[in-house]
């Protein structure tokens, strides 16, 4: 068993691209609190922006931070009220204050006291799991199946997103849903949707590489290549906009007819011109979740949402979901359940020295040798 360390050595970011591997003390461990041999992490998108721009959109990093939150561990250490050392955990990065009228009704997502590992939106920032240890409140921490390796565990946080995003949607059994974006989120939110409910799924991404990805690995039944929407109004945006629903539409429904045929769609990209073709390929009364981070401001056919009320839904992280992502990701591995999720991690990295590189690849679409990056893990053996 590991004895439980004084100091923890982690990749800190000072600027874009500016990373120094630093050795920190830990303080005491609290009481309710475990101090966590970090195994495995994956890196998010929000990871590569604060990278590439020390930022992640108007969130600023205010002190050398350390990225990292899907992460998963070994305990070597616990506090007097917390669990028992040797346990391998998920951490549920999120640590909200469980007081407030938004814990108290069940939405602890969107508490406005939140302390979320590798974000700037909290200062002095919550230090992410880039790093060899982290002391984390247990009641934030779940227990893996014996199944399960550190990488499905890492794993489960982005499933958790994708879980939420699917609830927030209130999908019926068997319904069509469009997913624009097959990313490692597009493609959880098709899996869990088709996992859950047998749903039809069409995914949509401008790289072909991954819409062909999608299907060979059956997170989609159709796939659809977007051609770029470089256009320079906002009237010719939305013209092609809605041009593109009709024709992702064509690919389920053959016999033509006018846009708004699917369920739900789940938009994974931010993306403008995907929100718009979103919004048009919503069904009378269908969904628009939004589950991808885009600009700030936007413009959207607002007379299609009222006239046809479709629901605008947002998503922001998770709710509870952990247990369930622990559920489908048991399932996949012991059971073969499909699609199979653990297939969303493309590239793996090992120790704090590979931080650099793994921070980098992620942040491009192929690597050296042209094969598709989707999600990348950094292991700690």
């Amino acid at each position: 068993m590991a004895s439980s360390p004084s100091i923890s050595k982690g990749q800190y970011l000072h600027g874009p691209r500016h990373l120094r591997l630093e050795a920190r003390q830990m303080a005491p461990i609290g009481p309710s609190d475990v101090r966590i041999r970090i195994r495995s992490t994956t890196l998010c998108g929000s990871d590569v922006h604060y990278f590439k721009f020390h930022k992640n959109g108007s969130i600023e990093v205010k002190e050398p931070l350390c990225g990292g939150h899907e992460a998963a561990g070994e305990v070597v250490e616990v506090g007097p009220n917390a669990s028992k050392v040797g346990d391998r955990v998920a951490i549920e990065s999120g640590v909200a204050c469980l007081d407030c009228d938004k814990c108290s009704s069940g939405r602890y997502n969107i508490c406005s006291k939140m302390r979320f590992r590798s974000s700037g939106a909290s200062f002095p920032h919550f230090q992410g799991t880039l790093q060899e240890y982290v002391d984390h409140p247990a009641e934030w921490c779940h227990r893996l199946p014996d199944q399960l390796s550190y990488d499905d565990g890492a794993l489960l946080e982005p499933l958790s997103v994708c879980i939420h995003s699917v609830n927030r949607a209130g999908v019926d059994r068997g319904a069509c849903c469009l997913v624009f974006g097959a990313g490692a989120v597009g493609l959880l939110c098709a899996a869990v949707a088709k996992i859950k409910y047998a749903c039809r799924i069409v995914i949509a991404d401008v790289d072909e590489g991954r819409v062909a990805f999608a299907l060979e690995h059956g997170f989609a039944d159709v796939g659809y290549l977007v051609s770029p929407n470089n256009e320079d109004t906002v009237a010719n945006r939305l013209s092609n906009a809605k041009t593109l629903a009709l024709e992702i539409g064509k690919l389920s429904w053959p016999e033509g007819g006018d846009v708004g045929r699917f369920d739900h769609a789940f938009e994974c990209t931010g993306v403008e011109s995907c929100v718009q073709a979103s919004i048009y390929a919503a069904e009378n009364g269908g969904n628009v979740v939004l589950v991808g981070m885009g600009t700030s401001i936007q413009t959207w056919p607002v007379a299609e949402l009222t006239c046809r009320e479709i629901n605008v839904v947002s998503v922001w992280r998770y709710v509870s979901c952990y247990p369930q992502a622990i559920e489908i990701m048991d399932a996949v591995k012991s059971k073969g359940l499909k699609p199979d999720v653990t297939k969303v991690i493309t590239h793996r990295f090992s120790g704090l020295d590979s931080i650099p590189n793994a921070y980098e690849t992620a942040s491009k679409a192929r690597d050296a040798e042209s094969h598709l990056i989707i999600k990348v893990a950094v292991n700690f053996w």
